[in-house]
């Protein structure tokens, strides 16, 4: 069975406000307001947990608001691997109103050189030829751009599979490296920014991605929002399509995708049904607050209708 590993180096305790209408510079009245441990490889762990795959939680945690974490890993099952320091995970807050969710992404704990020792310390000791570690996220303050791929290559020299949901330069420096990550999953900005160019139409992103396919990368997914997904292995390119849903929240959505990835991966499934599971996966957790799936039997009805169309070579 295949062990699932987690690494989130810039945690997060998501707090969504839920408001009639967001109105720039206006006081504002919430509606209802909660609390979500976070971070896109904890986001990750929590929707494979939902799902019943066993699944361990690394990174970084503060000390001093541990506990919604504390919560959220001993109610699913998530085995805590976390390091512990000084201080205070960040607030991230989600404005959400019938337009959409606004982001207010606040710093996050800067980390030594110690604790990052630490933390590959810890990954290194749970990594072994039957782990899928997945590295998510934004690096800290602290950490050099190079990081995920340093960590990559010695995931991969212990043997495990390494899926890699990065942006920006320590996305474009994993790309570049000598060891590269099993898979990847930018979603369509992140791929403009590692393309340096504008991918309007779905063509452009089968292109960029077919590229980093031949690169040496297995197995290349881009998230597209509303217009779902395309998967890239070898000389299949797939684009998958999820129907349209009742948004409660967007927070995870992403996050989401990547869990329903690992547990096809997982389960050993084709690239379409892998696909059909994934968006499955983000679909679903639009219908809750936070990264929670509704229950398996709504999880596989949605991932009966889900579209999946071939593109051609």
């Amino acid at each position: 069975m295949t062990r699932v590993l987690t690494l989130t180096l810039n945690p997060a305790i998501d707090r969504t406000v839920i408001l009639d209408r967001l109105a720039p510079g206006q006081v504002h009245r919430a509606r209802a307001v909660r609390d979500d441990a976070g971070g896109k490889g904890v986001n990750v762990a929590s929707c494979l947990a939902d799902w019943g795959v066993p699944v361990a939680a690394a990174g970084v945690l503060g000390a001093g608001n541990a506990a919604a974490f504390e919560a959220l890993f001993s109610a699913k099952g998530i085995e805590d691997r976390c390091v512990w320091v000084p201080g205070e995970t960040r607030t991230n807050l989600k404005l959400v109103d019938p337009a959409g969710t606004t982001d207010v992404n606040l710093p996050g704990l800067a980390l030594d050189s110690a604790t990052l020792r630490s933390v590959r310390a810890v990954l290194l000791e749970a990594a072994g030829p039957d782990t899928l570690a997945v590295l998510a996220g934004s690096l800290p303050a602290g950490a050099a751009p190079g990081l995920y791929a340093e960590l990559v290559a010695a995931l991969k020299a212990k043997q495990a599979r390494v899926l890699l949901d990065a942006s920006g330069p320590p996305l474009a420096a994993a790309l570049s490296a000598r060891v590269l990550p099993d898979i990847v999953k930018p979603n369509r900005h992140e791929l403009e920014e590692w393309a340096g160019k504008p991918l309007p139409a779905l063509g452009d992103v089968v292109k960029a991605a077919r590229g980093l396919a031949r690169r040496g990368i297995p197995l290349v997914v881009i998230s597209l929002g509303a217009e779902g997904a395309v998967f890239v292995r070898g000389a299949d390119a797939l684009h998958a399509v999820a129907p349209t849903m009742d948004v409660a929240s967007t927070v995870g959505a992403g996050d989401a995708l990547v869990a329903g990835l690992v547990a096809g991966l997982c389960a050993d499934l084709s690239l379409p049904e892998t696909a059909r599971l994934a968006l499955a996966f983000a679909a679903g957790k639009l219908t809750r607050s936070g990264a929670h799936l509704p229950g398996r039997g709504q999880v596989e009805a949605i991932a009966a209708g889900i579209e999946v169309c071939a593109l051609p070579v």
